[in-house]
């Protein structure tokens, strides 16, 4: 009889294993070790309004889907807070190229780029190089790969 309801309890373990939400290996927003702070602190806004990397402050900041965004003036803020899904990067931050390729890398706030009204971060300027080289087959790539790539 214990042979039998250990093998049970393994047997619903297992169940109960494979039962488990999927993407729960990652964050689904990339913000670095014990941080909560998306884009590395950089303003989201800021790379469609300035066409470049401003840091944000904590005078101007959001809780967005339990990771805080930060801001470098209140227009900013006002303006993600209309349509956050306008301003944050895809694939949570992480690095377009890696997500492309079937895993995760951090993005780098530094190496952008907007591509049909959208952000993209890579994880350097060697690998965003590499991205620009086929940008249409690399964001088709990891927009298949979204969001599973998070549970690999």
């Amino acid at each position: 009889m214990r042979k039998f309801l250990i093998a049970a309890a393994f047997a619903f373990g297992t169940l109960t294993f494979a039962a488990a939400p999927a993407y729960a290996d990652q964050a689904p927003v990339y913000t670095g070790v014990l941080s909560r702070v998306a884009v590395g602190g950089y303003d989201p806004v800021a790379y469609f309004t300035d066409g470049h990397p401003v840091r944000g402050t904590t005078q101007f900041r959001i809780n967005h889907q339990g990771y805080e965004y930060r801001f470098a003036s209140a227009e900013h803020l006002a303006a993600f807070r209309a349509n956050p899904s306008r301003y944050v990067p895809q694939y949570g931050g992480y690095c377009a190229w890696a997500v492309s390729q079937g895993y995760t890398a951090s993005g780098n706030p530094n190496n952008w780029r907007i591509v049909d009204g959208k952000l993209y971060l890579n994880y350097n300027a060697e690998i965003q190089t590499r991205w620009e080289q086929d940008i249409p087959g690399h964001i088709s790539h990891a927009n298949s790969n979204w969001p599973s790539v998070l549970s690999r």
